[in-house]
């Protein structure tokens, strides 16, 4: 349920934000009032059940141990009676235990109370009345662990705030009593105000303090960044409280380290400005200290210089304030995957300058480098709409239709398309898409729902989904995380998933950013409310194109709607049936306000408390399918409360909302975030400190040129079908090196390689091949080593290629680097491909256009020259990269031109039989194409073997199976033989 604060005031707990003091109300007489009930509720449950019990109905143990005298006397009410007064027993002596559980710890001050085996309720019930005993007592209300926080009144405070306090990825995110939290935290603010106007006016900066860890209330843990914020004004300084504490022996004999929690009981030394209620000065000057607690802040002190310890955390925080510290160290508390990892790494540039640099040095686009899941996604769309283009084109004429060749891109289109190159990672999308779809189907195989998912982790391949709340054992190969709302999945087990048809369970997962190691994905439906983004505009802008484009194009998902507001409208030619764009609010308003209304009509009217239980099963409809709203512009405080009310019941509907805000205070908003000049992605309230996935501008300009100009219909006169390379086809064009590609892998013109690295010099010219217009090295190496290689290892194999292919004769290297730094082949080394192109390019637009006879010889050569699949004896595990091309369309279209193109030179001349010929060699390499099977129908009818013609209508119905022919092939059969259906059903 959303969370609304009033729109004439501020939230009690604004973020990142030095509490304002307020004044704690006195002790009343009704506090005296119930710490004295507490006392007689204890006297009478300690004191006053044992004596009744023992006066009325005796003591539990038996005057006389004969075990054979108890076997065989007779049952009768009084036996009954003496075992129910056993188990009265054993219940008091366990509540007796809690009490003293929960004293020892209440009197002592440090630590967390011990919990009594199988006494929740009873032990719950003693810390209460222990509580209310002790709450008129200075001591324990201000030193106590969990009771500085009982019975304080926290009025106006309805933000939620989550703890980071887990382990493992994500874990502590999004925890569900994030009201409790908000609790907690604010009356710790409270007190820290308080005390801080109570505070003597002789105190100095310099004096130190130390902080006792607060123990958990209710799922919320305390955390280095909250105590920095309650008590020094900026949740940023927290790292000076590690650099006071790191390595020092902690009164249970552990230390603290960055990748582990913060524990209660704990002491911190403090920096010398620190300020509030629950610190303590040094213990000579802390009288109502407990002597236990003295001793152990005693004991701390001896194992660190203070002064040292204190300077340093001085000036790494005066460092950071002033922008010149270049390192930046996680937060113990914030989620990795690997606590013994180095965790310190450069921060990237803050200015646009320096960012322009630091990209122009490394060479391609940062952004779409480290976005993985982004541009497998941006890549895989791109390629089908290449694909699409030429099937379009297909349709064409032959010999001059449109988009034979896609337009090689240039400048910021050829270098973003290389980051995708580089970047994407589609088995981690195959996985992620695979890994969910088979929960969804096991699930649904027990007969149970989806779980609520807030956020996904990815971690080194493994998997993991916060959840909601608990939703018990997952099926295998899941297995429960850290606690009972993580389910982890290993990246050995995904990989055994396969295909299945089941609906994509959380469609509106996308990436955020990166900590460490380890990759989050929140959930954009699953939200309880509004997703707010503050920080500058550009900075926005550049996250919302990223949350846009990735949802546009992600392989773990199979519908959806996606509303842009206020950017985005150059973002459509991404997804034109996924993404949408509205002018303003009021269009956005109205218009989700009908869909709400009919989502909620058509989930009662289907018996769905949610769109979960509706997504996967028997009863999937397009309907589940989510809605996301991603809101650039800054709505009115009107508008705000407007979407507020919207997105309190949007969860449950598969809607969510990422609106953008100036300030950071927006209705509704339940999780609040911030994106920083540093590119830094920060959400205090629910431990996360990313390193943000963006899409710069001129990036997002430079793909939205690559998909414009994949489109066919974008420019009517469409790309030129002249080939990128063309070759001298003459008896005097003999090339120097000659690569076979189209059918099995041969070189003419280089000796074989000795040793293992012959695949790797093979499959990095076939890559070169392939791409005349030039590769660029980083695109070379992760096509070669997709798990990622070293420079060094790098530049050794384009030296071992370049020694290999050797030098032509004027001196020149055939491996050559052009202006860009990509590499480039010279036009002596050249392949099958090269020499198909430009005899089909000859004879259908150069010399074979006036000429029949040399028409007909090059179209003849080029269709010799087909003798198999492109690569077709390519080892199985190497040439991967093949996927991410469209030569795999491109070749059987341009097999199937050629045979077309031939089959017509020899009709010309009625010759039947020849043109088969030509139409069955092309339908080797290209046995798909209906293009072919029409001609060859037309060309078997002319020959008057009405027989043959029969035959070759059952092959066909033979080879469409269950799909039946396509309607346009039965419409030419049911022209040129009215009685093939007859002839298939016999043949059958």
């Amino acid at each position: 349920m959303a969370r609304r604060s009033s729109s004439t005031g501020s939230p009690a707990t604004p973020r990142n934000r030095t509490p304002q003091p307020v004044r704690l109300p006195r002790r009343t007489v009704g506090d005296f009032v119930k710490a004295f009930l507490a006392f007689v509720a204890l006297v009478v449950l300690v004191v006053g059940v044992p004596g009744a019990l023992a006066l009325y109905l005796g003591w539990p143990v038996p005057s006389t141990w004969d075990p054979q005298e108890w076997l065989t006397s007779e049952l009768s009410v009084g036996t009954f009676l003496r075992i129910l007064t056993f188990f009265v027993w054993l219940a008091w002596a366990q509540f007796t235990a809690c009490v003293i559980v929960e004293m020892k710890a209440a009197l002592s001050g440090v630590g967390v109370p011990g919990r009594v085996p199988g006494a929740g309720p009873s032990q719950l019930l003693a810390r209460q009345l222990v509580a209310a005993l002790l709450l008129v007592g200075a001591t324990a209300a201000s030193l106590t662990p969990g009771l500085s926080q009982f019975g304080q009144s926290l009025e106006g405070n309805q933000r939620g705030t989550v703890a980071a306090a887990e382990q493992t990825p994500g874990a502590g995110l999004f925890a569900q009593q994030q009201e409790q939290a908000a609790a907690s935290a604010s009356a710790l603010a409270e007190q820290a105000a308080h005390a801080e106007a109570a505070a003597p006016s002789t105190a100095k900066d310099g004096d130190t303090k130390y902080y006792r860890i607060q123990p958990p209330e209710g799922r919320h843990h305390d955390s280095l960044w909250e105590i920095a914020e309650r008590h020094l004004g900026d949740g940023r300084r927290y790292k000076e409280i590690y650099e006071l504490n790191k390595d020092r022996v902690q009164p249970d004999g552990s230390q603290l380290s960055e990748a582990s929690l913060i524990r209660p009981g704990w002491i911190m030394e403090m920096p010398g400005d620190a300020r509030g209620g629950d610190l303590v000065e040094m213990p000579d000057e802390a009288p109502n200290v407990s002597p236990e607690l003295q001793q152990q802040i005693h004991d701390y002190a001896k194992t660190g210089d203070g002064d040292a310890h204190e300077q340093g955390g001085q000036e790494q925080g005066g460092q950071e304030q002033g922008g010149d510290d270049a390192r930046v160290s996680l937060p113990e508390q914030r989620p990795g995957p690997d606590r013994h990892a180095d965790l310190e790494r450069p921060v990237p540039s803050a200015t646009p300058a320096a960012e322009a640099d630091a990209e122009s040095s490394f060479g391609l686009p940062e952004a779409l480098l480290t976005a993985p899941l982004l541009a497998a996604g941006l890549l895989g769309a791109l390629g089908r709409r290449r694909r699409q283009a030429l099937w379009q084109s297909a349709l064409g004429s032959v010999g001059g239709r449109r988009g034979m060749e896609p337009p090689t891109p240039t400048g910021d289109a050829a270098d973003v398309q290389d980051a995708l190159l580089v970047g994407a990672d589609p088995d981690g999308v195959r996985l992620l898409d695979r890994s969910l779809r088979g929960l969804a189907a096991s699930l649904a195989e027990e007969s149970r729902p989806l779980p609520t998912v807030y956020a996904a982790w990815l971690t080194n391949g493994d998997l993991h989904l916060q959840l909601a709340q608990p939703a018990g054992k997952p099926p295998a190969p899941w297995q429960l995380g850290q606690d009972q709302t993580f389910w982890m999945l290993a990246r050995a087990d995904a990989e055994s998933y396969e295909d299945t048809d089941t609906a994509a369970p959380y469609p509106g997962l996308v990436s955020l950013g990166t900590m460490d190691d380890s990759r989050l994905l929140l959930n954009l439906e699953s939200v309880p409310g509004i997703v707010s983004l503050s920080g500058r505009e550009a900075d926005r802008a550049a996250v919302f194109a990223s949350v846009a484009a990735e949802l546009a194009t992600n392989g773990w998902s199979d519908r959806m709607t996606i509303t842009l507001v206020g950017f985005g409208q150059d973002l459509t030619p991404l997804a034109p049936n996924r993404l949408r764009h509205l002018d303003g609010i009021d269009d956005l308003i109205e218009t989700m306000e009908a869909e709400t209304r009919q989502r909620r009509g058509a989930l009662g009217a289907a018996g769905h408390d949610s769109v979960l239980t509706g997504r996967t099963g028997p009863a999937q409809h397009t309907r589940w399918a989510p809605h996301l709203v991603l809101l650039a512009a800054e709505p009115s405080s009107e508008d705000a409360t407007r979407l507020a009310e919207l997105a309190a019941d949007a969860s449950r509907l598969g809607i969510g909302y990422l609106v953008g805000t100036e300030s950071g205070d927006l209705p509704g908003a339940a999780w609040e975030m911030e994106i920083t000049g540093e590119g830094k992605l920060l959400a205090p309230l629910l431990g996360l400190e990313l390193e943000a996935q963006l899409l710069p501008v001129q990036q997002q300009q430079a793909v939205v040129e690559l998909f414009v100009q994949a489109d066919p219909d974008q420019d009517p006169d469409g790309p030129t079908t002249t080939p990128p390379f063309l070759v001298d086809v003459s008896e005097q064009g003999r090339p120097a090196v000659y690569a076979r590609l189209v059918g099995p892998y041969e070189i003419i013109g280089l000796d074989t390689p000795d040793g293992e690295r012959s695949a790797l010099l093979h499959e990095a010219l076939a890559l070169l091949l392939l791409h005349r217009e030039g590769v660029h090295p980083r695109v070379l190496s992760s096509a070669l080593w997709p798990r990622g290689v070293t420079g060094d290892v790098r530049d050794a194999l384009l030296e071992r290629l370049r020694t290999w292919l050797g030098t032509d004769p004027d001196g020149s290297s055939r491996l050559r680097t052009d202006a860009t730094g990509r590499l480039t082949l010279a036009k002596s080394v050249v392949s099958d491909l090269d020499v198909l192109r430009s005899l089909y390019h000859e004879a259908t637009q150069g010399r074979g256009v006036n000429s029949r006879a040399v028409r007909g010889r090059l179209l003849t050569d080029a269709l010799v020259l087909v003798r198999g699949p492109l690569l077709a004896d390519r080892p199985e595990g190497r040439y991967r990269w093949l996927t991410h091309e469209i030569v795999d369309a491109q070749l059987p279209l341009l097999v199937a031109d050629i045979g077309l193109a031939l089959s017509a030179f020899h009709l010309e001349k009625d010759r039947a039989e020849k043109a088969i010929e030509a139409l069955n060699a092309a339908l080797n390499s290209a046995p798909a194409d209906e293009r072919l099977w029409h001609e060859l129908l037309r060309a078997t009818h002319s020959t008057g073997d009405t027989a043959r013609l029969q035959a070759l209508a059952a092959d066909l119905v033979h080879r469409s199976g269950a799909r039946g022919l396509p309607p346009r092939t039965e419409a030419l059969l049911d022209e040129l033989l009215p009685a093939w259906r007859d002839g298939a059903v016999a043949a059958g």
